[in-house]
């Protein structure tokens, strides 16, 4: 039988399709290289924003389609080019029951409802559900119809989440946010915050060192607050900080094919100063860092809920350049949030001015139901929101140049992961920073890590040449 993964959004989720897609494997399914040629098709969904659940609904409205085809159901749309795989399918094989599953926040966020909204949808699981995927596989494989999932009491992490073949792979390591921004979702459908225990981590690690992963990101919707019972450790509990100096001594010890290490997303207020000097002393931690700012005015922050002022987020990353001196900071930033004044969204750019952040997430508040700032007075109109908006995108587009053009000259060690689309005698790889770089390479470097002189630039693509 064969499967079929669509994924939106964050990193996290990617690690979760990924986690997913390890006991299809194991049951002795295999990857449709179409959705339309599936027999089961999982949409793994995101809630953050309303563009990204507009998405799904239409991506579920097609996916009707393609099962009044699979099924011979009257109605069917046959004539339609996108179609043409699942009209094959049927001429070829007859009627073969088509599942569709929705997992992830969105799933979570209209668990009781989108089923019903939707019939196409065969099984909807939830953040708590993910453990039940052994049953919905069952069910397929013996063409049983779709059933309600019942949710898990707990968060339970997945043993791996290695995508096949991968030499850069994600980690996760906790999960769930207390953090309760009045703009966001991700409480809501996520959950509190959960660290995982540090053995189950390390053994995952061992798993990947196996199979030749060469990099590795420890992901959390609040990574750097990570902290677990460890009888090992002083006080009898492990931080992010002594949790990363743990893991580094683990990939030292058992001589790892991993020698990368990166963590998202970032919180300004738990990025401590143990957690920056534990960055500057290992050498296996990237210097490349997403630490989400959101504003630059301390009283849109205060009515975020963000806990930390625009002065607290620039003293932080002083503080981180002065200790890494080669690190780079990327981040994100909203315009257009309940109340924002023309004064106060001025304070975005003057903030983006002292800090130059290397790259940047650039989005206009988009309203969640069931958060605070939804309720909140002083909705900003749309067209003033995309204006602003467009503001800071050019402003960011000028300092992402200036930033990376003064790293031309640099000899820096990238991770080639990648032929380019654009020329097959180039590899693609990325620095410490998560940059990319173009360079003339053999295929055969795939999965290694090269020493290469950075020498110009193509949009935000470093073009280099390999130092012997």
């Amino acid at each position: 039988m064969t499967y079929f993964f669509e994924t939106y959004g964050c990193e996290m989720n990617i690690a979760e399709s990924a986690a997913v897609e390890q006991l299809f494997i194991s049951r002795g399914w295999t990857k449709a290289s179409e959705p339309e040629l599936a027999d089961m098709v999982v949409i793994n969904t995101c809630s953050v924003r309303g563009s990204a659940e507009n998405r799904i609904f239409g991506r579920l409205g097609y996916y009707s389609g393609v099962k009044k085809i699979r099924h011979k159901e009257p109605g069917a749309k046959t004539r339609l080019e996108e179609m043409q795989p699942a009209v094959k399918y049927v001429e070829e094989k007859g009627v073969v029951p088509f599942y569709v599953v929705l997992m992830g926040c969105m799933a979570e966020r209209l668990l009781d409802s989108v089923k019903k909204d939707y019939p196409v949808i065969d099984f909807v699981v939830g953040t708590f559900g993910k453990s039940k995927f052994g049953e919905i596989i069952t069910a397929a494989e013996e063409h049983k119809k779709g059933f309600k999932i019942e949710e898990d009491s707990e968060y339970t992490f997945p043993k791996i989440s290695y995508e096949q073949q991968a030499f850069s792979t994600f980690v996760p390591i906790m999960h769930g946010c207390n953090n309760f921004c009045t703009y966001c979702i991700v409480p809501y459908v996520r959950g509190r915050e959960v660290s995982r225990p540090v053995e189950q981590i390390l053994a995952e690690i061992d798993f990947l060192s196996a199979r030749g992963v060469k990099e590795i990101t420890l992901l959390g919707q609040n990574v750097n607050a990570y902290r677990c019972k460890d009888e090992t450790a002083e006080g009898g509990e492990l931080n992010f900080p002594k949790l990363l100096k743990k893991i580094s001594l683990h990939l030292d010890k058992t001589a790892s094919s991993i020698k990368w290490i990166r963590f998202e997303s970032s919180n300004p207020n738990d990025f401590s100063d143990e957690l920056i000097q534990v960055i500057a002393e290992d050498s296996h931690i990237c210097r490349g860092f997403h630490i989400a700012a959101q504003h630059g005015n301390s009283e849109i922050l205060r009515r975020m809920n963000r806990k930390n002022t625009r002065e607290d987020f620039i003293e932080l990353v002083k503080k981180l350049r002065r200790e890494v001196p080669d690190v780079e900071i990327i981040t994100d930033l909203m315009v257009g949030f309940p109340g924002e004044t023309e004064e106060q969204f001025e304070d975005i750019l003057s903030f983006m001015e002292e800090i130059k952040f290397e790259s940047a997430f650039m989005y206009y508040y988009n309203p969640r139901e069931g958060t605070p700032a939804a309720k909140f007075d002083g909705q900003i109109d749309l067209a003033v929101k995309k204006e602003r908006l467009k503001k800071v995108i050019d402003l960011q587009l000028k300092h992402t140049a200036q930033v990376m053009n003064q790293r031309i000259g640099k000899t820096v060690t990238v991770l080639a992961d990648i032929v380019s689309r654009d020329d097959e005698t180039e590899l693609l790889g990325k620095t410490e920073q998560n940059e990319r770089v173009a360079f003339k390479a053999a295929k055969n470097q795939i999965g290694t890590f090269v020493t290469v002189k950075l020498l110009s630039l193509n949009g935000n693509t470093f073009k280099g040449e390999i130092v012997q």
